[in-house]
């Protein structure tokens, strides 16, 4: 298929509603907000709270290295405890923005402060929060309250707040009810506390465990050398296993023969595009995201399209990514993932256009599901990586010349004189 017919025809995804952010301020989490307080009161007994977890923890960076330690259990019914719990499953599912907003909201953080050092606690709230993360099922579980949820509704009021996320309260004491499960490969990881915690999560992914699950275990400290282990604040640790697989999957293709041919794919969810551009050649990788006014994170709707980009080399990179921050390493992964499967290498570029119908933050799991399903698209094909740029250039918001501006990988692209006047 020519990339003419690939993209000739392409319309905005008319799935979603558009939705205007300067007409829906609190983006619709206050109303998630009333439900989620009305469904905990039903279930909140005296000063405790009994119901299954996600299984879900969340671990807090403020005031490092004495954090929030948290539990995150579903308020309402407990038979599909595990739905709440972000995964791959949420885009499977084809779950909206309205969808996530529910679960996220839906959930309780019963949290107290900890210190990050917890080589050796089983017992107590944190060894209750640990034990959470590193089941592979939900698990029953009895929390004692010492303070009523809180509710903020102002919290949300702009949408360049974080992820949403529900109530919280603090806690007194955590007990499981029952025995969790622990899968035999997370074990193994615990018992060697001479393995280091890059090693342990590749161990975790090469036998069976997706990110989000390793992620859960190395947020609680349970993997890496004993003296080392620690909490991890949950957004660090999202990042970290994105890095770690991503730059084992980079070692995986070191010497595999590059892509024969040009592959244009295109996916699209949650108000958000994405192009990915496979070329022949030794590794390389850039993100280019592009963010209309009106969308999350450029919220003014009479402002300019945002830009940002990060790349790297065949050695990958030295230090952490700024602009696109989180979304680079998910994105990365993606490609890295479809591209050790295939035992071959390539030059890969992903766009990302961000659009107004992307109207609330769900965090990076987005961009990680959306890549790696791209690769379950039919691709178009180009004779280069310059003619596959300079066609796709005609869908996205900003022109040839401002993403060449942006794009290291575009700009080093060999041009022409009407290529740069575009």
């Amino acid at each position: 298929m020519r990339l003419d017919d690939y993209v000739e025809g392409l319309k905005p995804d008319e799935e979603y509603e558009r939705r205007k952010l300067a007409e829906e301020k609190s983006y619709a989490i206050t109303d998630y907000l009333d439900d989620a307080r009305a469904s905990f009161e039903a279930v909140q007994q005296g000063d405790s709270i009994y119901g299954a977890t996600a299984p879900s923890v969340f671990v807090g960076r403020s005031s490092y290295p004495n954090v929030s330690a948290g539990i995150l259990s579903p308020v309402e019914s407990k038979d599909d405890a595990e739905a709440y719990a972000t995964s791959g499953a949420w885009y499977e599912r084809g779950l909206g923005i309205d969808n996530v907003l529910q679960y996220r909201t839906g959930l309780l953080n019963s949290q107290r402060s900890a210190s990050v050092n917890v080589e050796d606690v089983w017992d107590g709230f944190v060894g209750t929060q640990r034990e959470v993360a590193i089941a592979d099922r939900p698990v029953d579980v009895e929390i004692g309250l010492s303070s009523t949820p809180e509710f903020d509704p102002e919290a949300y009021a702009q949408p360049s707040a974080n992820a949403p996320s529900g109530p919280s309260a603090s806690a007194e004491s955590a007990d499981l009810t029952e025995n969790p499960h622990v899968p035999r490969q997370v074990e193994k990881t615990l018992e060697d506390d001479d393995w280091n915690a890059q090693g342990a999560m590749t161990y975790l992914y090469t036998h069976g465990l997706d990110v989000y699950d390793v992620n859960r275990v190395l947020s609680v400290g349970a993997l890496g050398q004993g003296e080392n282990r620690r909490l991890v604040p949950t957004r660090w640790s999202i990042t970290a296993v994105d890095d770690t697989v991503g730059q084992f999957l980079r070692g995986q293709i070191r010497d595999a023969p590059s892509v024969n041919g040009v592959e244009v794919r295109l996916n699209e969810y949650m108000g958000n595009r994405y192009w990915v551009v496979l070329a022949p050649g030794t590794w390389e990788f850039e993100l280019v995201e592009m963010k209309s006014p009106g969308s999350v994170w450029n919220p003014d709707p009479a402002g300019d399209v945002w830009m940002a980009a990060a790349s790297e080399g065949y050695e990958g990179r030295s230090g952490y990514v700024e602009e696109t921050a989180g979304a680079y390493y998910a994105a990365r992964l993606g490609v890295l993932e479809h591209l050790a499967e295939r035992g071959r290498q390539a030059k890969a570029l992903v766009l990302r256009e961000v659009s107004d119908d992307y109207w609330a933050p769900v965090g990076v799991w987005q961009v990680r599901e959306s890549v790696r399903h791209a690769f379950e698209r039919e691709h178009a094909g180009a004779e280069t990586l310059h003619a596959a740029v300079r066609d796709l250039s005609e869908h996205l918001p900003v022109s040839l010349a401002e993403l060449r501006r942006k794009s290291t990988m575009v700009a080093g692209l060999q041009t022409s004189l009407s290529d740069w006047t575009a």
